[in-house]
Parts: structure tokens; sequence; C-alpha cells
């Protein structure tokens, strides 16, 4: 393994009913609370209101920012920012999936931050300082809700980045699986493919003395692929809820990545896509990391047979390495098919007529990921497999 720290400081409050947390955990921060959330389906559901109510048992004075984006940008961040200044706001509040926590991420570092945002976003810059936040998850797929790391789009640039800092680990995160129930189908889908395309991006390295690692990244992989589909017969199951929930979040709280590399790769080409067209992150990575792992495969084979066997029943009696780990490739094509994810570029009206642009995009900095590094020649081939 590499040398590593692990550190989480995030209070993970999970369960049935643990919105009432809100009541105790609010005041420790002080009253004026900043509620940021998505497009308006926790007012649908019911959860606003309940929020609201709690919020105001605890004697909070509560600000809104509505209507933070799927893919959320950069002009959202700064009105969040200059909200938490007005109001000299105490404490973050976002109620909703990972978009809604990334952008509150954001915003408290730049209610702190005296200058251009994008210049963190883009590490010129770093964060010195930023609000307390606390979130109330609706969405199991990213794992922000447990981790540093946050994904801010500049639309007026079409750029696309990930950026992070100890800072803005949150300070509590309140997950109730019911708060997953009424979600679109789709969500749900692009859930379950996020979360197990975080747990590949850190199984995918060149180490052999991680089993323990992959162990607990096999186990999750098989947990989601047995529960996916009850959660998507039945939505109000509150066992499959809860397994995706639970699952989603260690895939992303720095748990699985002890003593590994990673490679992250596939984010980048799929950030570089929804910069320039604004698709669905889970829906870009369901296209796209087949075809990553095609384009890869020959340099581990034996590592993506492990996946097959381990995580897709992959018979590997009389098959060489290189048959097995693509059995096991189109096992996962076949699985997220079988749930409804999108599996080509056309399936968002995607054509060849910028894949230019976004190698452009992913390599500007160099090459992109460890597992293979990939040059701009390997980006547009994974971009063309994917049309």
């Amino acid at each position: 393994m590499n040398p590593f720290i692990y550190q989480n400081p995030t209070k993970l409050i999970f369960g049935k009913g643990q919105l009432e947390q809100l009541v105790q955990e609010v005041p420790r921060y002080g009253r004026k609370v900043l509620l940021v959330y998505g497009g308006g389906s926790i007012k649908r559901t019911g959860l606003y209101d309940r929020t609201l109510a709690l919020l105001k048992e605890a004697g909070a004075e509560v600000v809104e920012l509505g209507g933070v984006e799927p893919n959320p940008r950069l002009s959202t961040v700064n009105r969040g920012a200059a909200l938490c200044r007005e109001h000299n706001i105490d404490l973050l509040l976002a109620v909703g999936g990972g978009s809604t926590i990334d952008c509150t991420k954001a915003i408290a570092a730049a209610a702190k931050f005296d200058g251009d945002f994008w210049d963190v976003v883009t590490k010129k810059a770093a964060v010195k300082d930023a609000l307390p936040f606390g979130t109330v998850l609706t969405l199991a797929a990213t794992g922000s809700e447990m981790n540093a790391g946050s994904v801010i789009t500049n639309w007026e640039l079409n750029e696309k980045h990930g950026w992070g800092s100890p800072l803005v680990y949150p300070r509590f995160s309140i997950l109730d699986p019911e708060h997953t129930f009424t979600l679109p189908r789709e969500q749900t889908v692009y859930g379950i493919v996020d979360m197990m395309s975080h747990i590949f991006e850190q199984y995918f390295h060149h180490r052999t003395d991680t089993p323990i690692q992959d162990g607990f990244c096999e186990a999750l992989l098989r947990a989601i692929l047995q529960t996916a589909p009850v959660a998507l017969e039945r939505p109000d199951d509150y066992e499959a809820r809860e397994t995706l929930m639970y699952a989603g979040t260690i895939a992303l709280n720095g748990y699985l990545s002890m003593g590994t590399p990673g490679d992250w790769a596939t984010h980048d080409l799929e950030h570089a896509i929804s910069a320039v067209y604004d698709i669905p992150h889970g829906g870009g990575l369901a296209i796209l990391f087949p075809n990553w792992m095609k384009h890869v495969v020959r340099d581990n084979p034996a590592r993506f047979k492990q996946l097959g066997v381990h995580v897709f029943g992959v018979d590997p009696a009389g098959k060489a390495d290189l048959e097995a780990a693509e059995e096991g490739i189109a096992a996962l094509r076949a699985f997220w098919n079988s749930i409804g994810a999108p599996s080509r570029l056309a399936d968002y009206d995607i054509d060849d007529s910028k894949l230019g642009v976004m190698a452009d995009k992913v390599v500007a900095n160099g090459p992109r990921g460890r597992f293979r590094p990939l040059e701009r020649d390997d980006v547009l081939a994974i971009y063309r497999s994917s049309l």
C-alpha cells in the first residue's frame, strides 16, 4: 500500500426519523441559516416544510437559496456567497443531492474568500477559511455528504472542474433513506451508476497488496447489484434504499482509497462532456466507463478478471485473463442497460462535432488518470467508441 493518513470529521446521522436531529445540531453553530436546495422537489415531497419547522424550533433565522442546478454553476455559488455576507450567515444547510451539497461547499468557502472563486476551483488559489455547513441528503449517489470534494461548472467558459479542501467537510449529514422514496426513476439510476463509478475509480490501480481495500470495493459492488433492482421496482422499499444510501456514502468518504492511488480519468472525461452539453453526470459515466475499461483492459487484464469473477460472477474456468476480463466488462454494460442507464452519447443527441474541444479540456493540464495516463488520442478514442 501507499503511505496514507485518513481523517473524516463529518458527523454521520443515519436512519429513519433522523431529520429531528436538526433541532440539536443547528444551534451549535449559530442562529442565521442559509437553506440551500435545488429545483423544488423538496417542496413537493413536504421535506421543505418539515425542515423549516425544525429550523424554527431550533430558533434559526432562515435565508433561502433555491434553484441549484444539476451541474451547479459558479454564478449560483457567487449568489449564495453574497447572501452569506449580506445576512451574516452562521451556518449553511444543504437539503438535496450531491449537486446541492457541492454548491453549498463552494458557497461556504466563497463567502470567506476575497477574490474570484473560480481561481479556487481551477487551483490557482487555496481556501483558507469556510463557513460551517450541514446536509440533509435526498439522493444516494455522490458521497458529497461525507467528503471534502466539490464539482463546479463555469457555464460562461464551458468548464467543469473538481476541487476540494479539508475546510469543507460537512459538520454533520443527516441521511434518512425515506427521503429517497419519491425520487424519479432516472435519478435513482444515475445515482447507482455514480456510486459504482466512484468505487471503480478507486479499484483500478496496479498494486497487488490491497486485499482488504479490494474486498471492501467488491462487497459494496455486489450489494449494489443485488439491491438496485429492488429499489427500482419498489421505490419505497426501506431496506433497499437504506443499502444504496449507505453504499453511496462509503463509496466516496475516503474509506476505500486508503493506501491506493485510484484513477479518476473517466470522471474527467465526463466533466468535459457535461461542461459543453450539460448532461446528467451519472448518465455520462454510464456511457463512458465500460468504454474506458475496454480501452485500458490490456494494461492489466488480471485486475479486470478479478472484478468480473468476484463481482459479476464470471466463471474463469478455461479462460485466459483477457477473456474473463472482457466478459466482466460486458456484464457491467448489461447491468447498466438493464436498469435503464444510457449507453451512447447519441442518447443525449451528442455527435462527433465537439469531440476535439472536449478532449482538449480533458488534457489541458497533461495526461489524465493513473491506471493508464490518457493522452489526447486516448480520450478521443474513448469518446468515439461512446458515440
